[in-house]
């Protein structure tokens, strides 16, 4: 498998004809980028776009790579251990010292109210200064100046605690901005493993074979090859700057940041790179493939103590963050209400989970509604944990991301009479759709 953006976007493209949408007009870097995608959006069209000449830029922008689940399902197709690269495309040019020009990379303004211009598409990968075990995950960074940016660690995983650690040491965090990789790199930094395990060895087996990586020119981390722009420098120990707002994920502009400092000290690019943007804001790029990672987070930690989980998903109405739909087949009385902790304390971000049966659709949320409506009494099938950690970026959340939590029974009554539910026979069902089949054609 190829691992490198273009040749993914390339197959994309011939395996689906029209899903590629390449912009030959001319594109400013502020809010033309984040205009087209809410365009697409607002037809229900979630296509990777390429924005082929940026006004002021020889660099191309890419959009949208993994917005729909149809981009997701392709790209997903367990290695051994990664594979170093000396000599990675991303080394074709070298930018040091006063070199070093953050305005020479179209970096999109992407909202009116946005703060500046933000890279969002920038995986960060650092090691933990005192286990060296490595991480990636995605932050917000605003240019700030030539060589300069802020940057918020406010998702309070591993990437915070491994610069608390560095800034109790008073030392600054070594870290690494890589830019235009493929969605499955993508999707391995946003794994939970365990602390001692690197996210390197679960992209590795997502991709089902080696993960490339090649050596930082500055820095003494490891990126992956395929990577079409790396920016190298370092997150300032007891330095704090105001970021922000931005558009982010909740829909809304967020003014809450960790305000942690980022220095570029090096530049390294492939010849003629592809700059990647993702969309902020709602955006089904930002928010697609996080809710497939807590999907299946939820899902291994389900199957562990409820033996029937039928379904999980965790929906684009709740930003692929807050809410989950859960579907068990019941075998005991009490699993839906045991099922609700366990999936709420799976990622802090997740605030409300409805369990349903069997017979319900989770991906079909006016079934779930339904099941709500004509299964749930408020009495008996709520349950509610006050003053739990949940995101800081949650406007309904205080100001220390303090939130409460919301889990609903939508689920019969074990083992007691109920309703029968309306279904017509499958041989009818079957005939209507043979029937509508052949007038339609």
């Amino acid at each position: 498998m190829s691992q490198d953006l273009r040749s993914f976007v390339a197959a994309y493209d011939k395996a689906h004809p029209g899903e590629v949408v390449r912009i030959a007009e001319p594109v400013g870097i502020e809010y033309d980028v984040m205009a087209l995608v809410l365009e697409y959006e607002r037809r229900r069209r979630y296509p990777i776009v390429v924005f082929e000449q940026v006004k002021g830029y020889d660099i191309p922008i890419v959009a949208n790579v993994v917005a729909s689940r149809r981009a997701l399902a392709f790209a997903l197709g367990v290695p051994q251990n990664t594979v170093v690269v000396p000599d990675p495309p991303f080394r074709h040019r070298r930018l040091s010292g006063d070199a070093v020009d953050l305005g020479a990379l179209p970096i999109p303004v992407y909202f009116p109210g946005d703060a500046g211009r933000y890279l969002t598409a920038g995986m960060v990968v650092a090691r933990d200064p005192d286990t060296g075990v490595e991480t990636e995950g995605y932050h917000r960074f605003q240019v700030k100046g030539r060589n300069r940016m802020g940057v918020s660690l406010h998702s309070r995983r591993r990437m915070f605690e491994y610069q608390r650690r560095a800034e109790a040491k008073n030392q600054p965090l070594p870290c690494a901005i890589v830019l235009g990789l493929h969605p499955l790199i993508s999707m391995g930094s946003l794994a939970y493993p365990p602390p001692d395990v690197g996210k390197f060895e679960v992209v590795g087996g997502l991709l089902g074979e080696s993960l490339e990586i090649a050596p930082c020119t500055t820095l003494d981390l490891h990126v992956p090859a395929s990577a079409e722009i790396v920016i190298e420098g370092e997150i300032l120990p007891n330095a704090r700057e105001p970021e922000g707002p931005f558009g982010e994920f909740t829909g809304y502009f967020s003014r809450r940041s960790t305000e942690h400092v980022f220095v570029a000290q090096a530049i390294a690019l492939r010849e003629r790179p592809w700059f990647q943007s993702i969309g902020s804001g709602r955006a089904g790029d930002h928010i697609t493939t996080p809710g497939l990672v807590r999907e299946a987070e939820i899902t291994n930690a389900l199957t562990r103590v409820i033996p029937n989980v039928t379904g999980v998903h965790v929906p684009l109405s709740g930003t692929s963050s807050f809410i989950a739909y859960v579907s068990i087949k019941q075998s005991r009385p009490g699993e839906a209400k045991q099922a609700i902790p366990i999936v709420l304390g799976v990622d802090h971000y997740l605030k409300l989970v409805i369990v349903v049966d069997d017979d319900i659709d989770v991906f079909d949320e006016s079934d779930v509604l339904w099941a709500v409506a004509t299964r749930m009494q408020a009495d008996r099938d709520l349950v509610i944990i006050s003053g739990s950690l949940g995101a800081l970026l949650d406007p309904s959340a205080d100001e220390r991301g303090v939130t409460a939590k919301l889990g609903i029974d939508a689920t019969r009554p074990f083992g007691q009479p109920f309703g029968e539910k309306l279904v017509m026979a499958p041989d009818r069902m079957a005939w209507a759709r043979a029937l509508v089949d052949k007038l339609s054609s």
